[in-house]
C-alpha cells in the first residue's frame, strides 16, 4: 500500500473530529490496517504555530503539545525535511503551488511516493495535473 502524507489542513480536520471524505477516511483506515505509514511534515508544525500565533487557531493545549500528540498516533511518522528536499521544492515540475509550505508538502509527497491527503485546492490541482498523488479529504 502507498504511504500517506497528511497536509496541514487534513491533520487539523482529522484531529478536530471534523467530517472527512469517505475515500480519505477509508485510505487512512486501510493504511493503519496494512501497516503503511502515515506521514506528517515538519512544515505542518510551523504552519500550525503561525495559525495559533495569529489567533486563527485555538487549541486547548499548546501547538507544540498538539503536534507531539499527533506524532504519538499509531502509524504516524514524522517525514524528513532535509536540505535536499527543501532544494527539490524549488524545482518541482509543471506549475507548482507558489506557497513555500505547499511546495515543501508537494516535494515531500513526491520524495516519499506518498498519496497526499488534502483539502487545499492548489495541491489538488497540482495532483490532478499528474505531479503528485492526491486524495481530497
Amino acid at each position: 500500500m502507498q504511504p500517506l502524507l497528511l497536509d496541514t489542513c487534513a491533520a487539523l480536520w482529522i484531529t478536530q473530529d471534523e467530517p472527512v471524505a469517505p475515500e480519505a477516511a477509508e485510505a487512512m483506515h486501510a493504511a493503519h490496517r496494512e501497516g503503511a505509514p502515515t506521514y506528517i511534515s515538519p512544515i505542518t508544525a510551523w504552519e500550525v504555530g503561525l495559525l495559533a500565533a495569529r489567533n486563527r487557531l485555538n487549541f486547548l493545549v499548546t501547538p507544540q503539545r498538539w503536534f507531539q500528540r499527533l506524532l504519538e498516533v499509531p502509524g504516524v511518522r514524522l517525514a524528513d525535511m532535509s536540505p535536499d528536499l527543501l532544494i527539490a521544492s524549488s524545482f518541482l515540475p509543471g506549475r507548482p503551488p507558489r506557497d513555500p509550505a505547499d511546495r515543501i508538502i508537494a516535494a515531500t509527497a513526491r520524495d516519499l511516493g506518498a498519496m497526499l491527503i488534502t483539502r487545499d485546492r492548489t495541491l489538488l490541482a497540482y495532483g490532478e495535473a499528474g505531479h503528485i498523488s492526491v486524495l481530497a479529504c
